[in-house]
């Protein structure tokens, strides 16, 4: 599957696989999300509709797991009661080791359910339970609430993972985009709140700061899925006033401490406003001797990781992401 269409203006080394998803996700969804309520975008195709889209058009099976799926509530902040969708490996053997998932969609849109190819994907691969954290979103529910149910999803798992078979000793963090930050973040409320870290954190194209005017925000401002618009979008929704931006859980790079984190894979895409500040959080991270694996994919933009069914550069990200995590299981 892939596009014969002339490469577009904002992403002239994007993949025809990729141009293809995009392209598809174009036709069902026109209206630029950043234009309607967030109520309206939530309700809007995603890119896991387009992929489905383009593998039901080709006949091809859309990706599935060996897995078991069942959903749970646990209590986040504000006694707020919280809903997490749990991936359980049918051929693992108790107790397994467990990834707290946040999946992306700039703390306004998105869901479990959007993000699953990737959480299958990390179950069936790992071997690990995967417990994808679905957090209040925003204008509803303004900075910091989905940080702190983010943090309480983990707090959740250290405490209570042999209510689902896993391992409390054996816990890492995932997420993408927002999620990306929050899986950063998790570890650094963790260090400061006196609970034991991750073993790994698997950050995927994260937000990482809160300046829109980098080298790739400037060479991808219009770029699709995500570009310059839509984060101003998000961001207005999700903080209670601009100077939330200049908060450690935002600004990664400029204003937090991330010392003491533990060893993190960084997945990057090329085309993707945020690719910049994924490599500055690279940067800041060795330069305090956090341990860093990170790889940039080129051809593929922002939410591409769980397009695995279509883009290749996907499929890799999903097997470096699988080893790391593999490896810090042992």
């Amino acid at each position: 599957m892939q596009s014969n269409s002339p490469k577009p203006d904002w992403g002239p080394t994007i993949t025809p696989q990729m141009l293809a998803v995009i392209e598809e996700l174009g036709r069902l969804a026109p209206t630029p999300l950043n234009q309607l309520s967030p109520q309206d975008a939530r309700k809007q195709p995603s890119f896991k509709d387009a992929v489905n889209s383009l593998l039901d058009k080709n006949n091809i099976p859309r990706p599935k797991a060996n897995v078991t799926i069942s959903e749970r509530m646990i209590t986040g902040a504000d006694n707020a009661q919280i809903r997490v969708k749990v991936y359980t490996p049918n051929n693992g053997s108790a107790p397994m080791p467990v990834i707290v998932y946040y999946h992306g969609g700039g703390w306004v849109i998105g869901s479990p359910e959007v993000y699953e190819y990737s959480t299958l994907a990390l179950a069936e691969e790992t071997g690990a339970i995967v417990m994808s954290v679905d957090y209040r979103l925003a204008p509803e529910f303004k900075f910091p609430t989905a940080h702190e149910d983010a943090y309480r999803a983990y707090e959740w798992a250290k405490n209570n993972a042999a209510t689902i078979n896993g391992n409390p000793a054996k816990v890492a963090v995932a997420g993408e985009s927002a999620g990306g930050n929050m899986a950063i973040t998790v570890a650094m409320m963790a260090r400061d709140r006196g609970l034991a870290l991750p073993i790994h954190i698997l950050s995927v194209f994260p937000v990482a700061n809160n300046d829109l005017f980098t080298e790739s925000y400037n060479r991808y401002a219009n770029a699709k899925p995500l570009n310059r618009p839509l984060i101003q979008y998000f961001t207005d929704n999700y903080f209670r006033t601009p100077a939330d931006g200049d908060s450690p859980l935002i600004s990664l790079v400029d204003v937090a401490n991330l010392s003491g984190l533990p060893p993190t894979t960084i997945i990057a895409a090329e085309i993707d406003p945020l690719q910049t500040e994924g490599m500055l959080l690279r940067d800041k991270l060795q330069s305090v001797g956090v341990s860093v694996t990170y790889q940039l994919y080129t051809g593929v933009t922002h939410e591409f990781f769980g397009m695995y069914a279509i883009v290749p550069e996907a499929q890799q990200a999903q097997t470096l992401a699988a080893t790391q995590l593999i490896n810090a299981f042992k």
